[in-house]
């Protein structure tokens, strides 16, 4: 069902913990009922220069967490914003078609306001 790569960053998951000073904290979702993630970002000159996340989900959400934070993290703030789901899901190889769109990414989303 899930690619080699999504079941990577399912089992080693890349960016999880938590940024005592950061600049942002956005969360989506809502952690009593379903997927949840708590996203913690740093921004120095106009570049995301620290991301990190924890998270409540399915193999999906963790694994697509953790690849965006990683094609986020170092990268310009319009870079950042420029992301989209389907971007992540093909650095993935794929994800399964109910699995779209990516709900855990709504950050991106959130963070273009």
């Amino acid at each position: 069902m899930y690619t080699d790569k999504v079941m990577e960053h399912f089992k080693n998951p890349r960016n999880i913990g938590v940024i005592d000073d950061a600049d942002i904290i956005i969360q989506v979702g809502e952690p009593s009922c379903g997927d949840s993630l708590l996203l913690f970002l740093k921004i120095e000159n106009d570049i995301l220069a620290d991301v990190k996340f924890r998270i409540k989900g399915c193999g999906a959400a963790i694994a697509t967490s953790s690849l965006a934070t990683e094609m986020a993290k170092g990268k310009k703030l319009e870079e950042v914003l420029a992301l989209t789901d389907e971007q992540v899901a093909a650095a993935l190889d794929g994800l399964p078609e109910e699995k779209m769109p990516l709900r855990q990414n709504q950050w991106l989303k959130l963070f273009k306001k």
